[in-house]
């Protein structure tokens, strides 16, 4: 006989409670809409909440268990030989590929510092130089010295 106040069904008693829960603090709120949609398999017993959170930690166990299983051995010593040797081979594959990868970018850091220091060069090549007076720099025809006719 389940004698209990709030039963785990959409009643105005537990959607005024879930209600209050999302607005006093929300994970409140959360634990009463999951015992209004899932108390009833837990029949508002201790024993059956916890035999049926043990029921799927089990599930979980062995479906992990078998994933990590089948990646490790197919039950066939040769093929699982042969499988490690192309594993290893595909591994130095793809270290050989990184390899060339961090090449590739150092190959391109270097030309762009190249790029870099040949344009910086130039424009100290086309400023002026104040130690010997010399204006190198282009002059396309505007003057700068502030006076407009």
């Amino acid at each position: 006989m389940n004698t209990a106040l709030i039963k785990p069904e959409w009643s105005p008693i537990t959607i005024g409670l879930m209600v209050l829960g999302f607005i006093i603090f929300w994970p409140l709120g959360l634990a009463m809409l999951a015992y209004i949609l899932w108390g009833e398999k837990f029949g508002g017993s201790a024993e059956r909440a916890e035999a049926w959170v043990k029921d799927k930690k089990h599930w979980a166990k062995n479906c992990r268990h078998e994933r990590r299983g089948s990646r490790h051995s197919s039950g066939n010593a040769a093929f699982d030989d042969y499988r490690a040797e192309q594993m290893k081979r595909l591994e130095e594959e793809r270290k050989r590929l990184d390899e060339e990868v961090n090449a590739f970018h150092e190959y391109m850091r270097n030309l762009h510092m190249a790029r870099d220091r040949e344009e910086f060069d130039r424009f100290m090549r086309d400023r002026k130089d104040p130690r010997d007076g010399n204006d190198n720099r282009p002059d396309h025809g505007h003057d700068y010295s502030g006076d407009r006719t």
